[in-house]
């Protein structure tokens, strides 16, 4: 069965849209939430590049397509057909690009598309049952093939990203650290040289006094 579903804009991880009554009879269902918030921030670094994926987690698997710089993900029970799962997704694609399409882009807060809930719920119970005529229809459609779509575990998806995030953080902080260095070095080889040439500076002062003194005396 489909569990949750929700959709988010690529290019920053801002969720657009998410089914307001999912996830009610799922244990840990905030856990889950929180899992496909942390893929949406992944995608929109660029640390997962394809536009379809399965990504299995616990009992369940996470199915994704990236169209038009939207991330529409649903979650099911890992029995659930792939097939349908992605054509649910495509469906709730299309009807949100005729919807909302012009409005995508210039979205500024969380959730701005709340009202796509009906259609969301109205299309997810077409689904549901795997066993009417509608959906075994799209079972044999074969037209629709979804045999190519990568399916990864969870950890190794969100580990990738978090193993880039902290490559990107230790290369900030070496260029930090390396430009304190930098500046450290310049600021001791100037004491050097003020203490180098400081004597020097300071006797030819004193000459340089006498010898006018001596002038104006003489």
């Amino acid at each position: 069965m489909v569990k949750l579903t929700m959709i988010a804009r690529v290019t920053d991880g801002l969720p657009l849209a998410e089914g307001l009554d999912d996830g009610r009879d799922i244990k840990d269902a905030e856990f889950y939430k929180q899992q496909v918030k942390a893929l949406f921030k992944n995608l929109s670094r660029g640390h997962n590049e394809a536009s379809r994926m399965s990504i299995e987690t616990g009992p369940y698997v996470f199915h994704y397509i990236i169209e038009g710089r939207v991330c529409y993900l649903t979650m099911c029970d890992r029995a659930y057909p792939k097939k349908l799962a992605y054509q649910y997704l495509e469906e709730l694609r299309n009807e949100f690009e005729r919807v909302n399409g012009s409005q995508i882009e210039t979205a500024a807060r969380p959730y701005a598309f709340i009202k796509f809930d009906t259609f969301m719920q109205k299309t997810k119970k077409l689904y549901q049952d795997t066993h009417t005529q509608r959906n075994i229809a799209k079972l044999n459609d074969e037209l629709y093939e979804v045999h190519q779509i990568m399916t990864r575990n969870v950890q190794e998806v969100l580990g990738v990203g978090e193993q880039l995030d902290q490559v990107s953080q230790m290369s900030s902080r070496l260029s930090s650290e390396s430009r304190i260095y930098a500046d450290k070095a310049r600021d001791l080889n100037r004491q050097a040289l003020i203490r180098k040439w400081a004597p020097v500076a300071i006797v030819l002062g004193v000459v340089f006094v006498l010898f006018w003194l001596k002038n104006k005396i003489w």
